[in-house]
């Protein structure tokens, strides 16, 4: 058995090891960005630009809805979104409870309510069930997270949703392109909104995001509220004439080309993802004390984030050292150059933001997501690229190197949690 790098042993990932570079930039990419400095078009104002209307239609074309509008950020597009549908100051809205805080935000920046519901253990997703139980006489909306890249339950949320007349807007930022029973993410509620993201799976360079529908008058709503409440001419001057109290909240040109680039290849990229990941998931799943992430047959995984679960009894621990344990395999798999880590490390509904004299919510109780919180750790981009096969192997070697030194493991998360408190 072979030490631990953390006591003096050689690491599972060699040192100076590197995950690929993402997003990948290509002559195409380049091609593209100094096409637009070159033309001197900046904004979807400037008359005759040509990326972002192009990227809109293409996108849309992917997604298969009649209309996309593209942004300034995936946070802005549900905000965007949510208004297009009718969400105002004092409507609730449900969300999940563990996702990133955009997601509320988007919601608060409304003056709107968000409702937290707590999350399937396995899929990560909101519980339809939970989602019954926080509606309220005030419920205008729910905003399903297709979470990590795994499309939410869409057919049960969406029936949840009819018959309370509630819209569905999906934050799709980490599920570009993924199909869910046969319809592709984005296509799923009444609208969604994507993030361009330079970690996502479809990057600019920078930040931008896109909203979907299939409803006209819910996308011209959206690019009402995208652009100061103007409507831009095709063609002709613009009018600086606003019809209702929209944003400023505007992709510019370059990185509508840059993503325009990438999503010439984002198929073709997330099948080698998906071929690197799932071998990769195949030596996980042996390991007794990890929870590998999974998908239905119905749906397909966009493998955004990874996040693995902990069985503190394999480790000869009760399931209350879940905390503790994780924290000691992250130190313990960073040791061996793992980038591990807890990404949220809080439901929503604690976010310090949400504390006395914040906005308002409606918290519930969310006992998965604390328990998902306390006992998993993630991968995050180092999967990403398609050529990230090898350095996936010793990841794998790793996870494997942690399992062999699990009685290691158990003395340091005993330690962690305060020594016979955590007593097997």
């Amino acid at each position: 058995m072979s030490k631990l790098a953390v006591l003096g042993g050689t690491r599972a990932v060699p040192e100076g090891t590197t995950a690929p570079r993402w997003p990948i930039v290509t002559d195409a990419e380049r091609a593209a960005v100094l096409g637009v400095v070159d033309s001197g078009r900046f904004t979807v104002a400037a008359g005759g630009e040509q990326e972002i209307p192009a990227l809109e239609r293409e996108w849309a074309d992917r997604v298969g809805v009649g209309h996309c509008v593209a942004v300034a950020n995936g946070t802005i597009g549900l905000s965007i979104a949510l208004a297009a549908a009718g969400v105002g100051p004092g409507d609730e809205v449900v969300v999940p409870a563990l996702s990133f805080v955009g997601t509320a935000l988007a919601v608060v920046h409304l003056g709107a309510v968000p409702v937290f519901a707590d999350i399937d253990p396995v899929s990560f997703n909101l519980d339809p069930d939970a989602l019954r139980t926080a509606l309220s006489d005030r419920t205008a909306a729910v905003v399903p997270v297709h979470l990590h890249g795994l499309p939410a339950d869409m057919d049960e949320i969406g029936a949840v949703a009819a018959r309370h007349r509630l819209a569905v807007v999906e934050d799709a930022a980490q599920a570009h392109g993924v199909a869910y029973r046969g319809r592709c993410t984005g296509s799923l509620g009444d609208l969604a909104a994507f993030s361009l993201n330079a970690s996502k799976n479809l990057p600019t360079c920078g930040e931008g995001g896109l909203v979907t529908t299939d409803d006209a008058r819910l996308a011209g709503r959206a690019a009402l509220l995208r652009q100061f409440g103007e409507r831009l001419p095709a063609r002709g001057d613009r009018p600086y004439r606003s019809e209702i109290a929209g944003w400023n909240g505007k992709i510019n040109a370059i990185q509508a080309a840059f993503t325009r680039a990438q999503l010439a290849h984002l198929d073709e990229w997330a099948l080698a993802r998906d071929r690197n990941v799932r071998a990769f998931l195949d030596r996980t799943a042996a390991i007794p004390g990890l929870v590998a992430p999974t998908a239905p047959d119905d749906r397909e995984h966009g493998w955004h984030i990874l996040r693995f679960r902990l069985r503190p009894a394999a480790f000869d621990l009760p399931e209350t050292a879940g905390g503790a344990l994780r924290a000691a395999i992250c130190r313990v798999l960073r040791g061996e150059g793992v980038p591990a880590s807890r990404y949220q490390s809080m439901p929503l509904s604690r976010q310090p933001l949400f504390a006395d004299g914040g906005p308002a919510c409606r918290r519930g109780d969310a006992p998965v997501t604390e328990a998902v919180v306390a006992d998993s750790f993630v991968l995050q981009r180092v999967h990403l690229h398609p050529d990230a096969g090898p350095l996936l192997d010793r990841v794998a070697d790793a996870l494997e190197k942690v399992w062999e030194h699990r009685a290691t493991l158990a003395v340091l998360a005993r330690a962690q949690h305060g020594g016979d408190r955590v007593a097997a």
